[in-house]
């Protein structure tokens, strides 16, 4: 069995647990993060580590955490999420299972204390008082600004979904067991202080949620006291887990995640099947029966001419601008947030400028919210598929629908247009200002009909 470290309600013993250490001192100058750009906003998240240090030495390979001193930082992450703003969105109807979780960990295994239907903000904190139980609140970017604007930046930045969850954790408890997630993890601490002991993974850069048992996991890699204003990042399949010390106030952490099935992987079951379809179309080897009983007995001969298959069709794999894979680029966009949160939930978006014409010089707006590719078009059979060019936006994307996955009704947004249009596509998406009659089409008629539905989705800006 693992030596086991336990808490105690005092601090400077915590502070001082003789496990490894991730850390990097802050200056006292840092105050606010910065909203600039999506890029500026990441750099301030994480500074004063550079950016190129981070993906160079951590993304993906080992956790990162710095701690800080900035009272100005600690109030502002304070401001992102409290028990007073639990008890307010109560009163707007959140449910047990869809917005908040009641639980607790006991024994290293996680116990639900949920109740059925909405849930009351008495009730929480009853639980919460006399249970020692943690709420978990899901997705609480749908309800405060900040916290959009935040995830917002950062789905940007990675061009990858954002999501969150706040979870609020009473002195001498702990919420979950000892588990790994399959996305990557940024830890800010909005109040109290809390515990955490990172592990080392038993399954690099997991692509599922497991709980691990203690007498697995071994002792732990890192340990220390996360407070107000600190970050920390570990990568998916990290091993985790973190307690309220005794003897301390409360504890509420955000944790954002991010890069769920963005892998290499997922992109080429995205992608492959359709690149195989259009490729066999041309390659009579791809469309040659395999040899008989191939299926049940699979010789060293089957492997060979399998793997010159594999080789062929990479050889014929031309890489194109525009990628494929539509399904995942889709579902991306479907789910991405809008730009500009207020208060209602609905995009504040309108057409800008006048309707283009022909003469009219339009440009690119809102890119990072935009997804271009191509694929097989889906109005039509699978005999009689042809190639299109499909856009994708999260401009008009509602709020409350945001990471809340199949659980909800989603609209798509987009359009569809022949794959003779990538040509004048590419020039727009390009970002430099052009002429419409510029475009690079057969027809004058074709050239103002795709400048006024891009206006029409306020995807161009009409100078």
């Amino acid at each position: 069995m693992p030596k086991k470290v336990k808490p105690t309600g005092d601090e400077n013993e915590e502070e001082s647990v003789p496990c490894k250490q991730v850390k990097e001192e802050l200056p006292n100058t840092l105050s606010v993060l910065n909203f600039d750009s999506p890029s500026s906003f990441f750099e301030s998240l994480i500074s004063p580590i550079k950016v190129e240090t981070f993906f160079k030495e951590f993304w993906e390979q080992k956790p990162l955490l710095i701690q800080r001193d900035d009272p100005s930082l600690a109030a502002y992450y304070q401001s992102l999420f409290s028990l007073s703003d639990l008890r307010s969105l109560c009163s707007q109807g959140l449910y047990y299972g869809r917005d908040v979780n009641v639980c607790r960990c006991i024994g290293g295994k996680k116990k639900v204390l949920n109740k059925d239907g909405k849930a009351q903000f008495l009730q929480l904190r009853k639980d919460f008082d006399q249970k020692r139980a943690t709420i978990q609140f899901h997705q609480p970017q749908r309800f405060k600004d900040e916290l959009w604007r935040i995830q917002e930046k950062l789905e940007c930045y990675f061009g990858s979904l954002v999501g969150s969850n706040v979870y609020m954790t009473p002195a001498g408890s702990q919420g979950l067991p000892p588990h790994y997630d399959d996305v990557e993890v940024f830890i800010l601490q909005l109040e109290g202080r809390k515990r955490w002991r990172l592990y080392s993974p038993t399954v690099p850069l997991a692509r599922e949620y497991s709980v691990e048992p203690e007498d697995r996991i071994g002792t732990p890699t890192h340990d220390f006291l996360l407070k107000p204003g600190d970050l920390l990042y570990f990568p998916r399949g990290t091993i985790h887990q973190a307690e309220t010390p005794s003897g301390l106030a409360h504890s509420i952490h955000l944790t954002i995640s991010t890069y769920q099935n963005n892998s290499w992987g997922d992109y080429l079951l995205d992608s492959i099947s359709g690149l195989v379809f259009d490729i066999a179309k041309e390659d009579v080897a791809l469309r040659t029966g395999m040899p008989r009983r191939m299926l049940m007995v699979r010789t060293e001969a089957h492997l060979i001419r399998f793997t010159d298959m594999l080789t062929s069709l990479t050889s014929q794999v031309v890489c194109e601008n525009v990628l494929c894979g539509v399904t995942g680029r889709k579902n991306s966009a479907l789910e991405r947030m809008y730009r500009v949160p207020n208060g209602n939930g609905a995009s504040p978006l309108s057409q800008s400028g006048k309707l283009p014409r022909l003469n009219s010089i339009v440009r690119l707006q809102f890119k990072d919210h935009i997804v271009l590719t191509v694929g097989p078009d889906q109005n039509q059979s699978d005999e009689a598929q042809q190639k299109v060019v499909y856009i994708y936006h999260s401009l008009k994307n509602e709020r409350q629908t945001h990471m809340m996955g199949k659980e909800v009704e989603t609209e798509i947004y987009g359009l569809r247009f022949p794959l003779s249009y990538v040509d004048a596509l590419k020039q727009i998406w390009c970002g430099s200002p052009v002429r419409v009659k510029d475009l690079k089409l057969g027809t004058d008629e074709e050239k103002e009909n795709l400048a006024v539905s891009l206006w029409t989705e306020c995807l161009v800006h009409v100078l």
